[in-house]
C-alpha cells in the first residue's frame, strides 16, 4: 500500500488477523495494535474472532439494513455506507417518536460489483460486515488480501451474515440470532445498557406476540416470494428459514406453503415460480418481498391489481380473498423487527392493537433508558 493510504488508518483496529483456509477470518490479539495504540477492550464475533478496540468507534460502515438498524437503536449516527441504501428502509422509523435517519450522502457499497477503493473513501472506524460475504460472493472484486489491506489501512471488519442461512460458505461458522448480533454490536459501541433496555422491550413484545398466535390448526400457509419492479409473471421463492429476514414469520408461527413441495429456496437454486405453479399449491396468503418502498395503497395498485387482472392469478385463493401483502424486508434489526412483526400480525391474524410501546423505543434510542 502507498504511504498516502497508510496514514489514513484510524484509531480502531483489529490485530493479528489471518484468513483461514476455509475462507473464514480468525485472529489473535496482542496488547498493542499495529499503530501502537493500546487496546482498551475486545469483542468476539464469528468469523472474525477477537477484535481489539483502543477506543469506541466514531464512524462506521454497515453491511446492510440489519446492522444499520442496530446502530441506530444503539444511539449511533447513521453508517457512512451500506450495501444497498435502497434496501435500508428508513421509513419504518416514521412509526417511532423522535427517530429518523437521513440516507442522503450514504455510500452505496455495491455498484455493479464492489470496488475496494470505496472503503477508503468511506474511511470508517469499523466495518460491520462479514468479510466472507465480500470474498465469497464478490471474489472477482474483493480478494482476501484486499480485506487485509482494508483492515490494516483503515479499520477492522466485525460482522456475520445473519439475514440468510442459504450461503454454503457460512456453514463453517455459526449464525447469530438477531439479539445475539445486536448484543455484540452493543459491546463494540459500549452501549450495553441501551441494549439491555431494548431487551426488556423485546421480551414484553414477544409475550404479546405469543398471546395472539392461534392454535396450530388455525395458522395459515403463506408463500413468500420476491417480485421485481417490472416482473409479475414469475417470482423468486423464499422458504422460511433460520435467518433474521424470516424472524417475524417464525415468531408468528405461520406455515410455509412451499415447505412440502418441490419448490426450492431462491438462495440455493436461483429458481422461479410462475402463476401455474402457485395455483397448484394455492397458498392461503401470498407475501411479496421487494415492495417495501411502496405504501399499502401503492402496493395494491402496482401489484395486487395486476394479479386481479391476470386470467391465472385471479384464480388464486389469496387473490380472491384479498390476502396478498408486502412480505417484509430482507434486512431487519431490533427496531425494524418490532414494526414489521406487528404489521405481519395484522396481515395474517387481523390483530389491531399495538404490540409494543413506540414511545419507549424512541426514548431508548434518544438516551432515556
Amino acid at each position: 500500500m502507498s504511504d498516502e493510504r497508510s496514514v489514513t488508518r484510524r484509531h480502531v483496529l483489529r490485530t493479528g488477523g489471518a484468513i483461514a483456509g476455509v475462507g473464514t477470518m480468525a485472529g489473535c490479539l496482542d496488547s498493542l495494535g499495529s499503530s501502537g495504540d493500546e487496546i482498551e477492550y475486545t469483542v468476539s464475533m464469528p468469523p472474525v474472532g477477537e477484535v481489539g478496540f483502543p477506543e469506541v468507534p466514531e464512524t462506521w460502515v454497515a453491511n446492510n439494513g440489519s446492522w444499520a438498524d442496530m446502530g441506530i437503536a444503539l444511539g449511533q449516527d447513521p453508517p457512512e455506507g451500506v450495501w444497498l441504501p435502497s434496501r435500508y428502509h428508513t421509513q419504518y422509523y416514521d412509526e417511532i417518536p423522535d427517530v429518523s435517519v437521513d440516507k442522503e450522502g450514504m455510500t452505496r457499497i455495491s455498484d455493479d460489483g464492489v470496488d475496494p477503493e470505496t472503503f477508503y473513501e468511506m474511511d470508517g472506524d469499523v466495518h460491520v460486515i462479514d468479510p466472507n460475504f465480500l470474498t465469497n460472493r464478490f471474489g472477482d472484486d474483493v480478494s482476501e488480501s484486499d480485506v487485509e489491506d482494508i483492515e490494516n489501512d483503515i479499520g477492522p471488519f466485525f460482522g456475520n451474515s445473519i439475514f440468510s442461512t442459504g450461503y454454503p460458505w457460512h456453514d463453517e461458522y455459526r449464525y447469530l440470532s438477531l439479539y445475539d448480533a445486536f448484543g455484540k454490536l452493543a459491546e463494540v459501541f459500549q452501549e450495553t445498557e441501551r441494549y439491555e433496555a431494548f431487551v426488556e422491550v423485546y421480551d414484553g413484545f414477544q409475550s404479546n406476540v405469543e398471546e395472539i398466535v392461534p392454535s396450530e390448526g388455525d395458522r395459515p400457509e403463506v408463500a413468500i416470494m420476491w417480485a421485481g419492479e417490472n416482473e409479475m409473471e414469475s417470482f423468486s421463492p423464499y422458504l422460511i428459514g433460520d435467518g433474521t429476514s424470516f424472524k417475524q414469520w417464525r415468531d408468528l408461527q405461520v406455515k410455509d406453503a412451499f415447505a412440502n413441495t418441490d419448490v426450492r429456496d431462491f438462495h440455493s437454486t436461483r429458481g422461479k415460480v410462475d402463476y401455474e405453479t402457485l395455483l397448484e399449491i394455492d397458498p392461503e396468503i401470498i407475501l411479496f418481498r421487494g415492495q417495501e418502498d411502496k405504501t399499502a395503497t401503492e402496493f395494491q395498485e402496482a401489484v395486487v391489481s395486476r394479479m386481479e387482472n391476470d386470467d391465472t392469478a385471479r384464480e388464486l385463493t389469496a387473490v380472491q380473498n384479498g390476502d396478498v401483502y408486502r412480505g417484509g424486508p430482507l434486512y431487519q434489526g431490533p427496531i425494524t423487527n418490532l414494526v414489521v412483526t406487528e404489521r405481519a400480525a395484522k396481515q395474517v391474524y387481523g390483530v389491531e392493537n399495538e404490540l409494543f410501546d413506540r414511545q419507549r423505543v424512541g426514548d431508548i434510542v434518544n438516551g432515556d433508558f
